[in-house]
């Protein structure tokens, strides 16, 4: 597994950067008087992200960022939270694998079709020795978060778990297949819930990058912590076809592909939150607010703001797909298009389909908790949190 690596020059250069409005907690407090259930919570990061066992979430928690360890904050709060650490740019298959050693404290299969088709190796990290929790089953269930491109991991990590892989199933042995490809745990996930992920691709990625020329010292940053960004996002080099990676997956036609490969369990709940950092304008197009859009995504977010087109596979890039938080359309946070979904209703919370909550005011990385803008997510975490141990 490739981890990201973040160079003091990078870390110095955000840090720099940071001089920003703040939204300040508002105090909310932990309410174990309702809950039903307190399962573990596995937080799963997105692209170019990091986790606990990496070496740079000690500088910089990817989950709280400046503001400080979610985590560990909510963990105070009583809850019993986890953050998981898979390959910064792979496949959502590969990353899925990483996700199940890690809980299970096994080494990474990635599955004998899948590495042969693929071209890379089987066999992964061996996380025997150091597991990122301990008994996980149908009475010890967890809570899966994924943040960006985490929820797509998150959400084929789900279907692997219920349903397995024929694919693999017909291509290994009884006596070598791993447990993952197998099926038949769906009793062993509570909830999915995905945060600001692009469930149906982004027209980022349709867009040209070099269509508008960097205007300013503003779009000289841009220009320069998206370089930086790239290199730590480039695609791996071992030799994998390239449909094996977080690049390829997220492209509209392929996210939508993907999508007609994993199912929506009826014994699971979901939750997706959408994000918007955008104002829309006279013309009905959108434009960045950059009180709230990272410098990072302002470009993006223009851009995406005022896109419509047609995808290779003929798919219709429409007004709808304009509003965006500088990085994933808004649409395409909801849920995915092929799946049961309704807007979030406290007193109508049920299994089998996704509860769209309403849209987050924020960028990308808002509900990281931001970086040059700075986000408290405390309130919002430990608020979602008691509501799905409440349910």
């Amino acid at each position: 597994m490739k981890r990201l690596k973040i160079s003091a020059l990078i870390l110095s250069v955000v840090m720099l950067l940071s001089a920003c409005s703040s939204k300040s907690a508002s105090g909310t407090a932990t309410d174990s008087s309702k809950w039903n259930t307190n399962y573990k919570y596995v937080f799963v990061h997105g692209l170019s992200g990091w986790g606990s066992y990496d070496a740079q979430y000690k500088l910089m928690p990817y989950w709280g960022m400046f503001g400080g360890d979610l985590i560990k904050e909510l963990n105070k709060q009583g809850f019993d939270c986890y953050a998981a650490s898979v390959a910064p740019t792979d496949s959502a298959w590969d990353r899925a694998c990483e996700l199940y050693a890690q809980l299970t404290g096994s080494v990474v299969d990635y599955g004998k079709a899948h590495s042969e088709r693929c071209n890379h190796e089987r066999f992964g990290e061996d996380f025997s020795e150091n597991p990122l929790i301990d008994k996980w089953d149908s009475e010890n269930k967890i809570n899966i978060l994924g943040h960006s491109f985490g929820g797509a991991t998150v959400r084929i990590f789900s279907e692997l778990l219920a349903n397995g892989s024929k694919e693999e199933q017909e291509a290994t042995g009884t006596d070598d297949i791993s447990d993952f490809f197998t099926g038949g745990k769906a009793d062993w996930l509570y909830s999915v819930t995905t945060l600001a992920a692009p469930h149906n691709g982004t027209s980022a990625y349709n867009i040209d990058a070099d269509a508008e020329e960097p205007e300013g010292f503003k779009d000289r940053i841009q220009t320069f912590l998206s370089s930086l960004i790239s290199i730590a996002s480039k695609e791996n080099d071992d030799g994998r076809i390239p449909e094996d990676s977080a690049s390829y997956d997220m492209y509209i036609d392929n996210a939508l592909e993907l999508n007609e490969s994993i199912s929506t369990l009826e014994n699971v709940y979901y939750f997706s939150i959408p994000c918007s950092s955008t104002i829309q304008a006279e013309d009905g197009t959108y434009f960045p607010d950059e009180d709230k859009t990272e410098t990072l995504y302002v470009k993006s977010a223009k851009l995406m703001g005022k896109y419509t087109g047609v995808t290779e596979n003929g798919y219709a890039v429409d007004e709808a797909w304009q509003q965006n938080d500088g990085l994933v359309n808004t649409i395409s946070a909801t849920a995915p298009f092929n799946a049961p979904s309704k807007d979030f209703d406290k007193n109508d919370i049920t299994t089998g389909i996704w509860n769209v909550m309403p849209v987050y005011d924020g960028d990308h990385m808002s509900l990281q908790g931001g970086m040059m803008k700075k986000n408290d997510v405390r309130d919002f975490y430990v608020e979602m949190l008691n509501m799905i141990n409440s349910i």
